[in-house]
């Protein structure tokens, strides 16, 4: 599957595409990677009249950036009770605030750079057994009263059969500021917005070489290099080798590719008012878990499925599987048509917790997201640019989150496969 397989790629409004480098340039920040990571490192440094130059492989957005599920979500992957384990109760407050930070971010650069991604709020985790509405329960109370967080509320059955559309859930916890958009569109109007603050944005033009050179690093590139004081490795779980030691090694240990899929169907028609009526995202609780919003143009979107494998399954197959998830959530949508497929790779890490660290002299590295990147990216651009300008505070608490390596070699994929498997069996009982 192609990103061109993608409704997002299909509903694309920004046509900016940007040239290969083709000279030898000095800048202070080169950023390696055209996903939201980078760009958004990019523009938050050209907020702070850095010079910043960004290297994409491919074009602005093919990654999992482009590819998303496009909900925006305050929280980690990982849950604040592990960030409570790994840094104590005061620093994973601080988590926690930040991730807030991170979706009012990506709402203020909606607005201040007119960004067409149909940007909304609203955001549910539907709840698909009894004891997972426990289990919100207990978090919605957890967030008040540790966190002060008050913008969840509490759904029974009948209120999301009226906000959901669906009779699949027992309850669901509703929070006012998460919400969801156009990835694609997001990621490509950052771009345009980096480069209109004079970010310089190169598309076609893979790092194939890292290295120190007098105090400084030299990337090289096919056709140019980028000479610079600082360097962001932002490539999602792309298999680039910069031969660099510290760089190829850690990125190969300590991340996971895992895919994840997505459907659209053609405009709801009929059904477009019955299903999510309130133009919410919505997840449910389960390990390998479902997750679907409607698009600008009333199509369903819904995403879901893991793959631990390299080998992608094939289209028709998983069109075949991701309608008949799709249909037992909502059964009445049995005659409307799938009119796209695609997915992509995410990276996780070990714990689930982001991994934002630097792995050499002014070489930074931001991975980990973990399926919550829409939001998180913003946080990490922007925590990495204040690292690079001499406000380290924030990214000292990132980095201060031990992480550990997957199984390599052999046990690697069995490993995961197991963890799955058990996963599954837990989401059965």
């Amino acid at each position: 599957m192609k990103p061109a397989d993608s409704y997002y790629a299909a509903s694309c409004v920004y046509p900016d595409r940007y040239p290969p480098l083709m000279d030898d340039i000095e800048t202070d920040t080169c950023i390696i990677g055209g996903g939201l990571a980078g760009v958004c490192t990019a523009l938050s440094l050209a907020e702070a009249d850095t010079r910043a130059v960004l290297l994409e492989a491919k074009h602005i957005g093919f990654g999992a950036s482009g590819r998303n599920g496009g909900q925006v979500i305050q929280d980690y992957a990982c849950g604040m009770d592990k960030l409570e384990q790994l840094l104590g109760a005061e620093r994973a407050g601080d988590l926690w605030q930040w991730s807030g930070e991170a979706v009012d971010l990506v709402e203020q650069r909606v607005r201040r750079y007119a960004i067409d991604c149909d940007w909304q709020r609203g955001y549910a985790t539907v709840a698909v057994k009894p004891q997972h509405m426990a289990a919100l329960q207990q978090w919605r109370d957890t967030a008040a009263q540790r966190y002060g967080y008050h913008g969840y509320t509490e759904w029974d059955h009948g209120e999301v059969c009226r906000h959901i559309g669906s009779n699949r859930y027992c309850g669901a916890l509703y929070d006012t500021d998460s919400g969801h958009l156009h990835p694609l569109n997001y990621t490509l109007g950052l771009a345009k917005a980096a480069a209109g603050q004079g970010a310089l944005l190169f598309e076609q033009t893979p790092a194939v070489k890292l290295r120190r050179q007098e105090g400084l690093w030299r990337v090289e590139t096919p056709q140019g290099s980028v000479v610079a004081q600082h360097v962001v490795l932002a490539v999602n779980t792309f298999p680039v080798r910069f031969g660099f030691a510290a760089a190829d090694q850690y990125r190969s240990r300590y991340i996971l590719p895992v895919g994840t899929y997505v459907i659209a169907t053609e405009p709801l028609g009929e059904w477009n008012g019955d299903i999510l009526p309130g133009n919410i995202a919505a997840c449910d609780t389960r390990y390998v878990l479902d997750y679907y919003r409607k698009s600008a143009d009333g199509r369903l979107l819904f995403g879901g499925k893991v793959n631990y494998r390299q080998a992608e399954p094939d289209a028709e197959t998983l069109r075949r599987s991701m309608r008949q998830d799709m249909l037992k959530v909502f059964p009445q949508l049995a005659e409307v048509n799938i009119d796209f497929v695609w997915g992509g790779r995410v990276d996780i890490s070990m714990n689930r917790a982001p991994d934002f660290r630097r792995i050499g002299p002014e070489l930074y590295l931001l991975q980990g997201f973990s399926g919550h990147g829409v939001a998180l990216t913003g946080l990490a651009g922007q925590v990495c640019s204040e690292a690079i300008l001499g406000r380290e505070q924030r990214w000292q608490v990132f980095e201060s989150i031990a992480h550990r390596a997957f199984p390599g070699g052999i046990l690697r994929q069995p490993a995961q496969m197991a963890g799955l498997a058990w996963h599954r069996f837990l989401d059965l009982l």
